[in-house]
């Protein structure tokens, strides 16, 4: 049987990989980069300029798998980019090998277990369960089922001092029709059950104090979902005189990081009552703001941070009358650019995370000198104290 590779973007570099090897014995470019619990086999590799994840599985599923992958890129979902497929495998005896499912690695992106052992802590375990939310809240909006729901199936990238979460398994995935209440709700029962277990396992290898209650924290799951699922789809009704909650809902879910994409507004008989509901909501509100504004395309919560920012430097240089796409200009040059030229070539955290943490740096500066510190100062500052003892979150890409 010949070795066939499937794939939308061709890698002639992964025609190099020792595919006559059961994966679990590859050594050669093996990347030794933290992975994920799974019940499959998995490597991640960079025989070329790019990295990439490599899993074991059957041949029906990894194809699948790749489709669902990609059919969650096409509507915008957080998820792995699919690379390809690989068929025909045999070993040096003729004998058949699994097929293999690839995806991109997902760059300054982490499991769970690995941000623990990189020193989160307990007070963290919160930001995790909200970017889990937040993700399980997206994938049902697009009427995804996810089967699977767990720690171990996301990935985790630092946004804004939280955390953005995206989907690394779709194996038991579909994207249905219309998504029931009752899958939902299915999908959230799996979800509480796994991280329950995920969190028992990380306090029996000491990796998380014992005085964090996991039925505590997944209820706590529970509760943030069913408020934001509510936030994003409950019908609201009022009284005529009362319009203005239309603006007011469309703006709580703007803060949310939401856009509203239709509204549904209906009348009773007289006219006196109103009643509206979302009918398709979509993350990234900030995340598309600001990249209209200055073409940086970074998580949705660093994107809030940054377009707060050139509001403060609007402010600082009385630019209130100028054009807002203007001031972006100049705050990308005397602010951003700069800072980017100063960050190694070996940074060991996404750009985007580092400016923002440098605006908490500059802050915690300022309020022990009791003066506004020089935004470059600061930055000099943490470059040369706080950015050296951080972990190294970043592979190397074919940018640098």
């Amino acid at each position: 049987m010949a070795l066939r590779i499937v794939s939308g973007r061709p890698d002639p570099a992964l025609l190099g990989l020792p595919w006559h090897l059961p994966l679990e014995e590859w050594t050669e470019h093996v990347v030794p980069l933290p992975r994920g619990l799974s019940r499959h086999v998995v490597r991640i590799v960079r025989p070329g300029t790019n990295t990439y994840a490599v899993k074991e599985t059957v041949e029906e599923i990894a194809f699948r798998e790749h489709r669902m992958l990609r059919d969650l890129q096409r509507i915008g979902l957080p998820a792995v980019l699919p690379q390809g497929v690989v068929t025909g495998r045999v070993d040096a005896n003729g004998e058949p090998l699994p097929a293999a499912l690839l995806t991109q690695h997902l760059q300054f992106s982490l499991p769970y277990r690995s941000l623990f052992s990189h020193g989160l802590t307990a007070e963290n375990v919160p930001s995790l369960v909200d970017a889990m939310v937040v993700l399980l809240v997206r994938l049902h909006l697009a009427d995804f089922y996810w089967g699977d729901v767990s720690l171990s199936n996301v990935l985790f990238r630092r946004s804004a001092g939280g955390f953005a979460a995206y989907l690394v398994d779709a194996e038991t995935g579909e994207l249905k029709p219309s998504l029931s209440n009752q899958l939902r709700e299915h999908d959230l029962t799996i979800a509480t059950e796994n991280v329950f277990a995920e969190l028992l396992d990380l306090q029996a290898s000491q990796s998380l104090d014992y005085e964090v209650q996991a039925h505590e924290i997944v209820e706590l799951l529970r509760e943030r979902y069913d408020a934001l699922w509510n936030e994003l789809t409950a019908a609201e009704e009022f009284s005529t005189a009362e319009m203005w909650r239309i603006e007011k809902r469309v703006e709580r879910l703007n803060d949310l990081g939401f856009d509203v994409d239709e509204l549904d507004i209906v009348t009773d008989w007289d006219g006196d009552q109103v009643r509206i509901q979302p009918k398709v909501v979509e993350l990234g509100h900030h995340r598309r703001e600001l990249q209209a504004l200055t073409g940086l395309d970074v998580e949705d919560a660093q994107a809030r941070r940054m377009l707060n920012d050139i509001a403060s430097f609007s402010a600082y240089w009385d630019l209130g009358r100028e054009d807002r796409s203007l001031v972006a200009a100049k705050w990308l040059t005397q602010t951003y650019e700069p800072v980017l030229a100063m960050i190694p070539t070996d940074r060991k955290l996404e750009p985007a995370e580092i400016f923002h943490e440098i605006l908490e740096h500059r802050w915690y500066l300022s309020e022990n000198a009791g003066h506004e510190v020089d935004f470059l100062e600061a930055a000099r500052s943490y470059m040369d104290t706080v950015l050296p003892a951080k972990p190294d979150e970043k592979v190397a890409t074919e940018d640098d």
